[in-house]
């Protein structure tokens, strides 16, 4: 069984997390939302700097909270790519700086892989093919996952990603930063059917729809015409309801296009990863959709939804196991399709 370090900074978060096959020996979190809080999103020059400051101070509390030193280490692993380069580059900078006085091997690792595997640290003995579905502030895809480092996109976001609506749609509504988690509370107080809002479908030459993309910019607008709307009529915006009808109306369009994926694909487990996971609605609609075709839906446990380095190290122990490293050469990658994740490794 292999150990690794892992390192996570793809964004604003500075992980640090130590994994043992695929057990969790430590895993530390430094987030930065209350820095971004004011700007109402992530700053890339700020993020990077506070990464800087904290690597160090997290790779000390993880080897301490998991009590192991550098000789119970096999490898060391970092994000790669995709992400904010410059927030990329402190982690592999220190991630390769570790992996030459310490004479370990090195591996990138690809942030939207380290998602896939979040569901093996609450799963361990899950085995491939199964569908993915990875919901986060700037990716919402549809994964047909075959193997370790083969994987098969069957749908993606062609505009807003899940979690960027929240985060806009939030913003509209003045309830601040990171959207989804404040959206999720107040959707409990509030109507779900309260407002009929457009689930987003993209349209094909032949005047048919896309069954798998999604679209969340037109839901976005929607939001907004309907509080310019609300406003005119002189009474308090409905905001419980607004968020309630707002993320229903997501939670039930990536439902359909997940259940139908696999039917269509024959895939009976279905696997969710990304910080949108955490949503309370989305979450309640899978699992009912799925008991009704006999479909397993499985969700990671709460903390490893967002970024964290305890899934970056879940996916680098099973490349590592197969002989994959990285050389010290490899560069970082604001964008990288997973159909490519393999050139990350020699």
């Amino acid at each position: 069984m292999a150990t690794l370090l892992a390192i996570e900074t793809s964004c604003d978060e500075t992980a640090v997390a130590v994994i043992k096959n695929r057990q969790v020996c430590s895993s530390v979190v430094s987030s930065q939302t209350s820095i971004h809080q004011p700007y109402g999103g992530v700053v890339p020059e700020v993020a990077s700097r506070k990464h800087l400051e904290t690597i160090n101070p997290a790779i000390a509390q993880a080897f301490s909270e998991a009590q192991l030193d550098w000789e119970d280490i096999d490898a060391i692993a970092a994000t790669a790519a995709p992400g904010l380069v410059g927030a990329l580059l402190v982690g592999t900078t220190a991630a390769k700086t570790l992996a030459i006085i310490h004479e370990k091997p090195f591996l990138g690792i690809h942030h939207l892989e380290g998602h896939i595997y979040a569901i093996y640290l609450t799963e361990p003995d899950l085995k491939p093919p199964f569908l993915s579905l990875l919901v986060s502030g700037g990716h919402t895809s549809l994964i047909n996952v075959r193997k370790c480092g083969e994987y098969q996109t069957l749908g993606e976001t062609r505009d807003d990603a899940a979690g960027e609506a929240f985060d806009k749609v939030a913003r509209l509504l003045q309830l601040g930063y990171p959207g989804g988690p404040i959206i999720d509370k107040l959707a409990q107080q509030g109507n779900m059917k309260a407002f009929n809002l457009p689930e987003g479908r993209i349209s094909l030459p032949d005047g048919g729809f896309h069954p798998y993309d999604t679209s969340f910019s037109g839901l976005k607008t929607a939001v907004w015409r309907l509080v310019q709307q609300l406003k005119q009529k002189e009474n308090p915006l409905p905001i419980a309801d607004i968020a309630a009808s707002f993320q229903g109306t997501i939670a039930q369009a990536l439902t359909k296009r997940v259940i139908s994926c696999a039917l269509d694909y024959g895939l009976e487990t279905i696997t969710i990863g990304g910080g949108v996971a955490a949503n309370s609605t989305l979450r309640s609609k899978l699992i009912a959709a799925a008991s009704k075709y006999k479909l397993r839906v499985i969700f990671p446990r709460i903390e490893f939804c967002t970024d964290n380095a305890a899934m970056i190290g879940c996916a680098a122990v099973e490349h590592f196991e197969r002989g994959h490293t990285s050389p010290l050469s490899l560069g970082v990658y604001s964008r990288l399709p997973l159909s490519k994740v393999m050139e990350l490794y020699q």
